[in-house]
């Protein structure tokens, strides 16, 4: 039996290379006697053990196959396609390193280039912008002048003074009327009205003096003004007691007397006048080519003394109304 078995299973027809002729196997079992005899010798076919064996290797390989195929499935959807082109993240975006090193050229990296791409030159213009507003040329303002210069009709004599203050002209004494045009007397008004200075040019005057115990504040040279001998003139501040006048032959008075009260001045005279000690009083008058300048700030007469002491004389000396005063003063230029 069991060399049937082994016939039967040479002729299995799974196995092309074994699987006989149809036909002639029929006309072998109809017209031979011994073709299913044990007694005949086995032909060179493969037992049913080795065919086992066989279809186990077989299975063993397609099992092997798939396990290959579904490895490179797995490998393929955790990976993505491999694509022949160059890896984007690397040629768009050289500056974000991170994208290369991961070696997975994914749509994802892709797209984070483009972000930090589109970001990068948005927010360029902005310190840009502001670092020219904040660097922006400022046009500094227009200076008013605080000075003005007043120049007298016959252009000799001038002098400057504040801006908001003002002056008034008015026809000065005179001796003919060759000389009238010539004289003019020019008051100085501060920004309120009041008539705090005077300067006349080309005018004529005269006066009378007396002997006096002064005291001088301040004074300073005027390199503007010159009188007709050479002398140079100053601006001075300065009081005046008035003491009895000398009598020739007699004793100078050594003291003033007693209801006698300071009178304080403020002017420009030739230089010597503005000293400290007993002298006569001299004038402020200053010869000039066109006649006389008279040049001095006003005080209240009426009000004298105009300040109650030395300290009080001082204390104005500080305020700004007194340093206008002498600017103007001291600014008086004659050409």
């Amino acid at each position: 039996m069991d060399s049937i078995k082994n016939q039967i299973a040479a002729i299995d027809p799974f196995d092309p290379a074994t699987e006989p002729n149809g036909e002639e196997a029929l006309h072998k079992m109809l017209s031979g006697s011994t073709v299913y005899s044990d007694t005949n010798p086995l032909r060179a076919v493969p037992s049913l053990e080795d065919r086992r064996r066989r279809k186990a290797r077989i299975a063993a390989g397609l099992l092997l196959g798939a396990a290959a195929v579904t490895a490179g499935v797995l490998v393929a959807s955790n990976f993505g396609p491999v694509s022949s082109g160059p890896a984007p993240a690397v040629t768009v975006e050289p500056a974000t390193p991170t994208a290369s090193t991961t070696a997975t050229p994914t749509p994802t990296a892709t797209a984070t280039t483009s972000a930090t791409t589109t970001a990068a030159p948005t927010q360029a213009p902005t310190p840009t912008t502001s670092a020219v507003a904040t660097t922006a040329p400022v046009v500094p303002p227009v200076q008013v002048p605080t000075f003005k210069t007043f120049t007298f009709p016959d252009g000799h004599i001038s002098f400057e003074y504040p801006a908001d203050w003002t002056v008034r002209t008015a026809q000065a004494p005179y001796l003919s009327e060759e000389t009238k045009a010539g004289a003019v007397d020019a008051t100085i008004l501060d920004a309120s009205g009041a008539e705090i200075a005077f300067v006349s040019s080309g005018s004529y005057g005269g006066g009378t003096g007396g002997w006096v115990r002064r005291t001088v504040y301040d004074k300073a040279a005027v390199p503007g003004i010159i009188d007709t001998s050479g002398r140079s003139t100053e601006f001075g501040f300065a009081s005046d007691l008035i003491l009895p006048t000398p009598v020739e032959g007699a004793a100078t008075p050594a003291a003033p007397a007693p209801d006698i009260r300071p009178y304080y001045f403020m002017d420009v005279r030739v230089a010597g006048e503005f000293q400290n000690g007993e002298m006569g009083s001299g004038a402020r008058l200053v010869r000039m080519p066109n006649l006389y300048m008279i040049a001095g700030v006003n005080f209240d007469t009426d009000k004298q003394p105009a300040f109650a002491g030395p300290s009080e004389a001082k204390a104005w000396m500080e305020t700004e109304q007194y340093a206008q005063l002498k600017a103007l003063l001291l600014s008086l230029t004659y050409k």
